[in-house]
């Protein structure tokens, strides 16, 4: 199984990058737990900007971009994490997808993250990564993860899930989805239905 984690952190170290391997890590730990053997792949989109930006205007991706799209269009499952900025995903991270024909993510089983500065941008996970992935037609798990500064190394209490606790819950979602698809992908499994129908969708 192929699971590919695209990180749009812009710093060195991230915690967009950290907040990815730690999905990453507990999906397939999960995945392990389950008899399942995971690949995992990190594509770090500060590497690849230059690119980006000429794609966009030349319509061409070199090598290494289109090694990257090909890896995102033909895993088993995403893990995708940006940073916030101006109350959205940013904008490196909306023009590498912007680079994916629509229809070659459907019925994808995808995991969002993101990571801000404050727990006041926590909604962008609703409000804009979640629609963009519903417009790419793939399966988002229920569970997204928002880590803001002082989420890291917090633990929950009596009345907030901390950020480990959704991490785990998040990685255990993705995992069952996967698992159940590597188990029995027939149609009549009832992730694979609504993966289906989500594949199925015409959106204008």
């Amino acid at each position: 199984m192929r699971l590919v984690a695209v990180s749009a952190g812009l710093s060195t170290p991230s915690s967009t990058r950290l907040l990815t391997d730690r999905l990453t890590d507990t999906v397939r730990d999960e995945l392990a737990g389950q008899g399942h053997e995971t690949e995992v792949d990190v594509i770090e989109l500060r590497a690849l900007a230059v690119a980006v930006a000429n794609n966009l205007v030349t319509g061409f991706p070199p090598p290494q971009l289109a090694a990257a799209i090909e890896a995102v269009t033909s895993a088993d499952g995403l893990v995708t994490v940006t940073p916030v900025f101006s109350a959205s995903y940013s904008g490196l991270f909306k023009s590498f997808f912007d680079l994916i024909d629509p229809g070659a993510l459907a019925g994808k089983p995808v995991l969002i993250g993101a990571t801000g500065g404050t727990a006041r941008h926590s909604l962008v996970l609703e409000h804009a990564l979640r629609p963009l992935f519903a417009y790419l037609r793939t399966v988002v798990i229920p569970t997204a993860v928002y880590a803001a500064s002082e989420d890291w190394g917090s633990a929950s209490d009596a009345h907030t899930e901390g950020l480990p606790a959704r991490i785990n819950r998040a990685g255990r979602e993705m995992a069952s989805l996967l698992a159940a698809r590597a188990t029995d992908p027939r149609p009549g499994d009832d992730l694979a239905v609504s993966g289906k129908q989500l594949s199925d969708l015409r959106l204008d």
